[in-house]
């Protein structure tokens, strides 16, 4: 487990990853050196920009919080180098622990459990989490435009003859469809856990229920009292809550 360890968090490891970011970080720079000029080439005041620069900075650090819990959940198994990278580029932290739990079930392991890790093992489940977030990178590729269109031109949506009412897209249908049905999978997972013949590990679910428990709340605030400013942590906290109050559980 050392070996597997020290070889994940390998110091050429975290070389490569600076080198990508360094490369990442220079190209914003540069995209939001050319976003200012050219804000001030179209008439826009200089104290404008500097708002929308503070703002933009202001609201970017909250929701990166729960990006920082998602490299600190990965680290633990598949190295700081990898989770840094994953979490830093295009990752998301709902996918990459997902499809990391996945991958390594698919070769064998009970799941992201260090003490049956091992170094091929971690090349498939780096393989997968790379491969499988390029779809949305050909997407854009290829799509984008055609999307980006689609969105300026007329709105999907379509008004009932009877209130004059806005009705969603099928767009709208779909997705939300595929976000209850990935839910329903893995709390079904966790209730399988609980029962006898999954080891009766309870802790999964309750800390689904408790995470789920915070986000209602923190909807309620956001769509009934107006509470806006609870969008950019209301994920990193409802996390950040789930996880302690598992810690205090493991304590009692």
């Amino acid at each position: 487990m050392n070996d597997y360890l020290a070889s994940v968090n390998a110091g050429y490891f975290y070389l490569i990853v600076a080198v990508v970011l360094a490369f990442i970080t220079v190209m914003c720079v540069i995209f939001a050196v050319k976003s200012y000029r050219a804000g001030l080439a179209i008439g826009m005041e200089k104290a404008k920009l500097k708002k929308v620069i503070t703002a933009s900075a202001t609201f970017t650090l909250l929701p990166s919080v729960s990006i920082l819990l998602g490299v600190i959940a990965l680290s633990g198994t598949l190295g700081v180098p990898l989770s840094w990278l994953r979490l830093s580029v295009i990752g998301a932290l709902q996918y990459e622990l997902n499809v990391a739990e996945i991958a390594a079930q698919s070769v064998g392991l009970s799941g992201l459990n260090l003490q049956e890790l091992n170094i091929s093992a971690f090349v498939t489940i780096a393989l997968v989490m790379t491969v499988g977030i390029l779809g949305g990178v050909f997407c854009c590729i290829f799509f984008l435009k055609k999307y980006m269109n689609k969105l300026q031109g007329k709105p999907q949506e379509t008004s009932t003859e009877e209130s004059g009412e806005k009705k969603p897209s099928f767009g709208a249908y779909a997705t939300t469809a595929m976000f209850v049905g990935l839910c329903a999978a893995y709390i079904g997972s966790y209730i399988g856990k609980v029962m006898p013949n999954g080891g009766s590990d309870w802790m999964p679910l309750f800390v689904a229920f408790v995470a789920a428990l915070c986000m209602a709340v923190f909807e309620f605030l956001i769509q009934k009292k107006n509470m806006l400013v609870l969008e950019n942590f209301s994920l990193a906290a409802s996390m950040l809550i789930a996880m302690t109050a598992a810690v205090c559980i493991q304590l009692i």
